[in-house]
């Protein structure tokens, strides 16, 4: 269980991956990313998650680069992860979008790379190029992201590297237990990318009355449960009071009713699309 905001998971390859991220998504490239990546890393956080599709792979990479300047911190203490877009897919545009990704972060190698999403007929491809820019040693680990079962079956056909990680959408609201249990016996990590469900989960009476009980916010007992459910977890902010919030998650622990409470919300609801039904 981890007790610190620096605290690792070990994944299936041997790497170390911090339980607790920022996520960068929406975040406006230029001062607002890279004033956020600052915040998160001078507040603790070793770990930050961005994707070509973001467009502000450049404002991270600064935002990096700034704080380690600032902090005194190595690239090695980092862990940093972007993602292949669905356009880019297939074995020959998969290995140009990742040199175009290391271009725009300024980085000599990416700690974990990820298929964004499972594009049909393509993820296989995706995947060989991993494969082969992880026994490059350009990257340190790779995944997926959005992937369902069927995807993980699929893909694990024909794969010769397990995925070390499958990054999907994941809140009280969707809980993603058949998910979980199969990434789990297959040494796959599940990371929760919406783990507040855009705010939508905030002013739950169940979650709230949790969140008294421990004198915690609604958001901290959420992102406690993604950890103590063993799910790595990157919420996003651009405000550093609440980056800051958000880490004090390490100091309390939730008990099997509050975590039973919090299951039982579970609606199989999304607030982005289904992987199945995506306009790809």
């Amino acid at each position: 269980m981890p007790n610190h905001l620096q605290d690792t998971t070990l994944l299936n390859n041997g790497v170390k991956m911090p339980w607790f991220g920022l996520g960068v998504f929406k975040v406006e490239e230029g001062q607002e990313v890279v004033a956020s990546v600052k915040a998160a890393i001078r507040n603790g956080y070793r770990s930050i998650d961005t994707a070509a599709v973001y467009r502000n792979e450049d404002g991270v990479g600064q935002g990096i680069r700034e704080a380690l300047l600032e902090t005194g911190l190595s690239r090695e203490e980092l862990f940093i992860t972007t993602k292949v877009w669905n356009s880019d897919q297939g074995y020959e545009s998969t290995l140009r979008a990742f040199e175009e990704s290391l271009r725009k972060l300024q980085l000599e190698y990416i700690d974990l790379y990820l298929i964004h999403w499972p594009v049909k007929g393509k993820y296989k491809e995706t995947w060989k190029a991993l494969e082969m820019l992880y026994r490059g040693g350009k990257v340190k680990a790779i995944g997926v992201s959005n992937f369902h079962v069927h995807h993980l079956e699929d893909l694990l056909q024909d794969a010769e590297i397990v995925p070390a990680v499958n990054q999907v959408e994941y809140h009280p609201l969707l809980n993603q237990k058949e998910l979980l249990v199969f990434s789990k016996s297959k040494g796959i990590q599940l990371e929760a990318w919406s783990p507040l469900a855009q705010g939508k989960i905030l002013d739950n009476p169940v979650l709230q009355e949790i969140a008294a009980k421990h004198g915690k916010s609604v958001a901290q007992v959420v992102l406690r449960w993604d950890l103590q459910n063993g799910v790595v977890t990157i919420p996003k902010s651009i405000n550093e009071k609440r980056i800051v919030e958000n880490a004090d998650v390490f100091g309390f622990e939730l008990s099997d009713e509050d975590m039973a409470s919090i299951d039982s919300l579970n609606r199989n609801e999304r607030v982005g699309p289904d992987p199945d039904n995506f306009n790809f």
